[in-house]
């Protein structure tokens, strides 16, 4: 879209026209009092304190409830790379979000490079003004990378929303769909379609949720991984280690076959033929946005529960459900780090806000449910407490 083609009439445009944030005071600033407390003289006591206990940054600056929304415009939404600048109404989306349902202060922060060197040592540099990081529209297997060395080398919580968020959400969905239906987690087959940054994490929480990794079979573009592939990269070598027991191949029709659980996370499309190929009484999330692996439609005449990415069907996926609050909770226990116990606390707290009105189109809250940040956010910090890793 050039520049002439944009309607100032469109409301789209119109929201956004001026960007969507703004810095707010939180001070008064209306006498020579409030300006000599608030800024120089009295900001220098502030600053020596600090220097003398760094620790006091929490309490005497904005850290304790502000994080980092870092991307470099290579995989945004599903328009792909188109860099940062473009990136930055996502980012800027994001932030509103934060704002919004966890109280969670968010700065975009649009890197315009995208070598895995560069965008560490430029968010490590960085970090000193925030209590978190939220990776986001970092395309793989390089954001795997941009996330393990961020995590080891800050204090702080370092969180790809694009894995985490959705695994998340999936594990709560998932929970509740095997409740409504009489199943249990650890008795499910289940496909994961797709390998990459959401594929790679949800397969990780499902586990660490409770499904049997020796049940879940995980495709990408050149069907089944297993140990039969000679082809794969070394996230997708593990995958093959730990999963596909059963040593399946093919494509993905032929994973789908008995099984219980499709988690499509993929883009591609799956035939509908794969899907009645499933087990009776099967669960399909097919999260793509926005067009679904499988068309919702098609897959309910096949399965008993179904759920997607998009606002316009029932059971919404949707990360919003998950990072206000995890941010949210680990701010509050000024967690260190974001652990797989504080990943597992937040899908069962999402899980838990509608877990006595469970129908096959709901069997996750709404994303504007106003119960469901606080909610996780409580979770997450009582999980960094048992984990270790909370210093308040």
């Amino acid at each position: 879209m050039s520049a002439s083609t944009v309607d100032p009439a469109d409301p789209v445009f119109r929201l956004h026209l001026g960007g969507k944030l703004a810095v707010a005071s939180t001070v008064p600033l209306t006498s020579r009092e409030d300006l000599s407390l608030a800024y120089t003289p009295g900001v220098a006591r502030v600053c020596e304190a600090i220097a003398a206990d760094p620790a006091l940054v929490d309490d005497y600056t904005w850290v304790s409830h502000t994080v980092a929304v870092v991307t470099d415009g290579s995989a945004v939404l599903g328009l792909g790379n188109i860099g940062p600048r473009a990136a930055l109404p996502v980012m800027e989306g994001k932030a509103v979000l934060f704002k919004q349902f966890a109280g969670v202060d968010a700065v975009p922060v649009c890197l315009d490079t995208q070598d895995v060197d560069e965008i560490v040592a430029t968010v490590r540099a960085l970090a000193p003004s925030f209590g978190g990081i939220n990776l986001e529209d970092i395309s793989a297997p390089r954001c795997f990378e941009v996330e393990r060395r961020l995590d080891e080398a800050l204090p702080i919580p370092v969180f790809h929303d694009d894995q985490h968020g959705t695994a998340i959400v999936v594990l709560a969905a998932l929970r509740n769909a095997a409740s409504l239906l009489n199943r249990k987690l650890g008795d499910l087959r289940v496909t994961v379609s797709g390998a990459g940054a959401a594929g790679v994490a949800v397969t990780h929480m499902l586990v660490a949720g409770g499904v049997d990794p020796e049940q879940v079979v995980v495709c990408d573009s050149r069907g089944v991984i297993g140990r039969h592939r000679d082809d794969l990269t070394e996230t997708k070598a593990h995958l093959a280690a730990t999963t596909n027991a059963q040593g399946r191949r093919g494509d993905v029709t032929e994973a789908l076959r008995g099984a219980d659980v499709l988690i499509g996370v993929s883009g591609g499309r799956i035939p509908e033929v794969a899907v009645a190929g499933m087990a009776p009484g099967g669960i399909v999330f097919a999260l793509a946005n926005p067009t679904p692996e499988v068309d919702p439609e098609v897959a309910a005449r096949h399965v008993a529960v179904v759920a997607t990415g998009r606002s316009d069907y029932p059971n919404q996926i949707n990360n919003v459900l998950a990072f206000p609050g995890v941010f949210r909770g680990a701010l509050d226990a000024r967690a260190t780090r974001i652990t797989d116990g504080m990943k597992v606390a937040a899908a069962d707290a999402i899980a838990g806000v509608v877990d006595g009105a469970l129908t096959p189109d709901a069997i996750v809250p709404s994303p504007l449910d106003p119960r469901v940040a606080p909610a996780v956010a409580e979770a997450v910090a009582r999980a960094a407490r048992h984990d270790g890793v909370a210093r308040a």
